[in-house]
């Protein structure tokens, strides 16, 4: 390939919106050379690869904007140390079907058992199949939207929690919430109803949530447009923290010896 031909490839991928082709053009050459590439698959390689490369690059802004604490897999998730979780529901919940279907995801237990980790897991995978996916604790939200309406900035401020393909609500349950936060809560719940999914993680028991909100009949409402379509996991197994704390008393111990 001729100088004034590359400089010219180079140049239009630039216009073009491809800088990686206009990066990795010399790259691609010589790929296609050594594997002796028709025509065809020459330009079947070149897309793919740019392709690839903006995928990677979407996925990664995604999880900037996104506010999550941590990007764990499930891969990082021990199910030996759960062993009445069922993997294979967690597994199920990660083909994102519910999702494509707007519908939502609740993980349920005590503290410390990993449902935050599952729940984020479950966001990196929505985030790298090209959902927006947005972050928080229930505590944090009223706390943002309580904010908002003092100063008569609410309906935009709705817009954070309702925008996202997959909304991850933290933690619900940890606060009692007072009537007025709870009927914020609902605003989200009934907007996203059937428009966007939620994934959340909870140490109450859904008989519990009327407690939580301060009001059965507002729980009720809640539950009702959450749970229509939902998936529930239960994990009540012993804490992750408390196991890696005490692993570590151990070994103070052990050292002290």
């Amino acid at each position: 390939m001729s100088e004034l031909v590359s400089t010219r490839i180079r140049s239009t991928a630039a216009k073009l919106g491809l800088p990686h082709l206009a990066e990795a053009l010399t790259q691609y050459a010589q790929r296609a050379d050594e594997a002796k590439m028709g025509y065809l698959d020459f330009i079947d390689l070149v897309l793919s690869e740019e392709l690839a490369v903006r995928d990677d690059r979407r996925f990664r802004q995604g999880l900037r904007l996104s506010r999550l604490p941590h990007h764990k897999t499930l891969e990082d998730y021990d199910f030996s140390f759960q062993p009445e979780l069922d993997p294979r529901k967690v597994k199920d919940l990660a083909t994102l079907s519910f999702v494509e279907a707007k519908a939502n995801a609740a993980l349920l237990g005590p503290p410390g058992v990993g449902k935050t980790h599952v729940a984020v897991a479950l966001a990196v995978a929505a985030c790298r199949a090209g959902y927006s996916i947005y972050f928080t604790s229930l505590d944090d939200m009223v706390r943002n939207l309580t904010a908002a309406e003092a100063t008569g900035r609410l309906t935009s401020k709705l817009g954070t929690y309702l925008r996202p393909a997959v909304l991850v609500l933290d933690e619900v349950g940890y606060q009692p919430l007072a009537r007025a936060e709870a009927n914020l809560v609902f605003q989200v719940i009934s907007k996203r109803y059937e428009k966007g999914s939620i994934i959340l993680t909870s140490n109450k028991t859904f008989s519990e949530w009327g407690q939580v909100f301060g009001d059965e009949v507002l729980a009720t409402a809640i539950l009702d447009r959450l749970l229509h379509h939902c998936g529930v996991i239960s994990i009540n197994g012993p804490s992750y923290r408390l196991k890696n704390r005490l692993a570590a008393i151990e070994r103070e111990q052990n050292d002290a010896a």
